[in-house]
């Protein structure tokens, strides 16, 4: 159920919205969950931010980004300093709107693990979402490391039955072989027709990322890796209200804990 304060939403029929959209507020709507929102915009703003981090996840899935481990990482050294860790920090020479469209457009430069690949997929969204002058003014100092993303970006992660098209899914393989460690599961993007996307597992649906984690075990491992509850998300809710100060000329970031689960 969709509640706009506090009252049922009711889709007005001028809105343009697209398919992708349709089917979020649909599931929304069929939910037992509750989405409150003080205003419309903040529904509009989630629909749109959600769009394109399935749209994101789609151009990741096309690209030649390698996946690897923090060890192998690697980036283009004209937008990112490569950290010990294996980390990408932003150049101070470098606007960041620059620097996440380059991992798109010079992606083969590129290699991370799937749990980086997240926040890039963020990043990449929210910058489609508010545009360059925006994004650049909320995420000046990036740093790309695992789940370490900036405070403005308001992960949250979670445990819940229901999920939405553009939420972060958590595979776990228990018994995965310590030998490859990469493969102790996978995070994915929940795309619109029940398929995820997993950086270095492609497009597949619950099962075969199952399958592809299961051939990842120990030899004499029995226990099957699945899909948790765990549910890893921006909040669209402070999303919609710091670029709101941001557009009306203020700024305001308060500090958040690193949040989220990797692999």
């Amino acid at each position: 159920m969709i509640l706009i304060s506090g009252v049922p939403f009711q889709q007005n029929e001028k809105w343009h919205l697209g398919s992708i959209e349709k089917t979020i507020i649909k599931q929304m709507q069929n939910a037992a969950a509750i989405y409150s929102y003080y205003f419309v915009e903040e529904l509009v703003f989630e629909l749109k931010v959600r769009k394109n981090i399935i749209q994101s996840a789609n151009e990741m899935n096309k690209s030649q980004a390698v996946f690897t481990t923090f060890v192998y990482a690697r980036c283009n050294p004209r937008y990112w300093q490569l950290t010990r860790a294996g980390g990408f920090l932003l150049r101070p020479d470098v606007l960041p709107a620059d620097a996440i469209l380059d991992i798109y457009r010079n992606s083969s430069l590129y290699a991370f693990d799937c749990a980086t690949a997240i926040p890039i997929i963020y990043y990449h969204a929210i910058l489609n979402s508010v545009g360059s002058y925006l994004f650049n003014s909320l995420f000046r100092n990036l740093y790309i490391y695992s789940w370490h993303t900036d405070t403005d970006l308001g992960i949250i992660t979670f445990y819940s039955n229901h999920f939405l098209p553009g939420d972060v899914l958590y595979f776990n393989n228990p018994d995965f072989d310590r030998k490859t460690p990469q493969f102790r599961g996978v995070n994915a993007v929940l795309l619109v027709d029940g398929r995820l996307f997993g950086h270095g597992f492609n497009i597949r649906t619950p099962a075969e990322m199952i399958q592809i984690l299961n051939k990842k075990r120990k030899p004499i491992s029995s226990q099957s890796a699945y899909l948790t509850k765990l549910v890893t998300r921006p909040s669209f809710k402070y999303l919609f209200r710091v670029t709101s100060w941001y557009r009306n000329g203020k700024e305001y970031k308060i500090q958040r804990p690193i949040m989220g689960y990797a692999p």
